[in-house]
């Protein structure tokens, strides 16, 4: 009698071990290791028989052109490159209640009109699905309707006659293939799940779109290799207490992947936001210490957020330092780079910085909106409320030049700013691809070095505050 062989693998890595175990050895997770069946044997090699050769084609050469579904929502087709391509397969993760089933009922609404679109549902009712149409005004739109969890019974159904141009599958995590033993959810049942969606939307040519949940770490469960087979992956964000979304790109075969759109969560589903500068800043507030303006960019579109920065003395023998929205290991180097280099005491004060509005920033181009932040809320004076500031700093105190000056420079002054603080020009290349010229009306302060902003700053502050800045003149 044969016997079967089963493996433990591990639920969060995907690991394989021969026994069970409390604690994953590859990834240190505790009470992951599930009991899988393994769906076929490993074949021991390809034998004597020969396969057929493969025919190689030049890279210049005809080609059929891809002709994009253009949804008519701006934000999301910007962020995947102009529209949904005919035979892609997109995975949208987000954190539960983000608006993640409401911006792909959207979607396929818009859609609906020229193409077949159907909505699997493995986790909601036919009638939680039309609720949620009813409450968005969207019950007239001709979308296909379905709640099955059977990776064979949704095959079965949309390879055929009816084949719809868009499918969503809302989420992967709830769908199953009989052949397998294990749950649904689980490593093996979300890759070969995923895998069976995404040859059948590459031999039918439609469109699928893959809702996926995401762990703690906000991370999209399952295994890592689901990442991998799909063309996109997007991740939908945001903060429950703020009214804004956030769809980001990590991963596009058909478009970049620095670009976001950003959406306004109102009763009537998601909203476009074709300005999110003006949005970030509704809340700010004027003449008050430790806030500057940051001119970003988020792929092409230049975004201006407010960042901003509390000092405060502490009694503990080490300061707590809380970052929102930044690196924290950047917070770490620039105020470093305050306390040797510019002679600022800040070793004995709780730092805590946040990026107003919940925007998570990674360009290296807020450092000096985060230095002259710090030093606002140091010396206890008010940066002018018509400055922006960007650019980046080195170790040995430099400022060095940013791309795309100028278009940050063009997004500040159609928001009313007539004065930034910036690197200073090192030839063409700090304007960037933009052009070095500002625009009329704009002062702009071209610095070289950070201390220059300390003395800025540091010659307004008040008598209670001019001692920290003491040691500084003193060196």
């Amino acid at each position: 009698m044969v016997r079967t062989s089963r493996m433990f693998v591990c639920q969060t890595c995907g690991a394989s071990h021969a026994k069970w175990a409390g604690r994953c050895d590859a990834c240190g997770a505790w009470n992951s290791l599930v009991e899988e069946a393994p769906a076929e044997a490993t074949p021991k090699g390809l034998g004597a028989k020969r396969g057929r050769k493969l025919s190689f084609v030049g890279l210049d050469g005809p080609s059929e052109k891809l002709e994009r579904r253009v949804t008519g929502l701006g934000e999301f087709d910007r962020v995947c490159g102009g529209g949904l391509v005919p035979g892609s397969a997109l995975l949208v993760g987000g954190d539960p209640g983000i608006g993640k089933s409401t911006l792909l009922m959207q979607v396929l609404a818009a859609l609906s009109g020229g193409l077949r679109c159907a909505y699997v549902s493995g986790e909601e009712s036919v009638d939680q699905l039309r609720l949620r149409a009813e409450r968005m005004g969207l019950t007239a739109a001709p979308v296909q309707l379905a709640a099955a969890t059977s990776v064979r019974d949704i095959a079965a159904t949309v390879d055929g006659t009816d084949t719809p141009d868009l499918l969503v599958i809302d989420s992967i995590q709830t769908m199953f293939v009989d052949t397998l033993d294990s749950a649904p959810g689980t490593v093996a049942q979300v890759r070969s799940s995923a895998q069976e969606l995404i040859r059948l939307a590459k031999r039918r040519g439609f469109t699928l779109l893959l809702v996926g949940h995401v762990t703690k770490e906000g991370m999209i469960a399952g295994p890592r290799v689901l990442e991998h087979m799909v063309d996109t992956v997007l991740y939908f964000e945001g903060e429950r207490g703020h009214q804004f979304r956030i769809l980001r790109a990590v991963k596009n075969r058909f478009g970049a992947t620095d670009e976001i759109g950003v959406f306004e969560m109102t009763d009537l589903g998601l909203k476009e936001v074709p300005n999110p500068s003006a949005l970030f800043l509704s809340e700010r507030q004027g003449d008050v210490s430790g806030a500057s303006v940051f001119a970003g960019m988020e792929g092409s579109r230049p975004v201006l957020v407010e960042i901003q920065a509390l000092v405060a003395p502490s009694a503990l023998a080490t300061p707590r330092r809380a970052v929102v929205g930044w690196d924290s290991s950047r917070l770490a180097m620039i105020l470093a780079v305050l306390e040797a280099r510019c002679g600022l005491s800040l070793a004995g004060n709780e730092v805590y910085l946040n990026v107003a509005g919940g925007l998570r920033i990674a360009e290296p181009a807020a450092d000096l909106a985060v230095a002259a932040a710090l030093t606002s809320a140091v010396g206890g004076i008010p940066l002018p409320r018509e400055t922006v500031v960007f650019g980046e700093i080195g170790l040995s105190g430099e400022v060095r030049p940013v791309g795309h000056a100028a278009t940050r420079l063009k997004e500040a002054a159609k928001l009313g700013f007539s004065r930034a603080i910036m690197p200073a020009r090192r030839g063409a290349a700090a304007g960037g691809e933009d052009g070095p010229k500002p625009p009329r009306g704009m002062r702009v302060h071209a610095i070289e070095r950070l201390d220059e902003v300390v003395s800025m700053i540091g010659s307004e502050a008040g008598p209670p505050r001019r001692q920290i800045f003491r040691s500084r003149e003193s060196a």
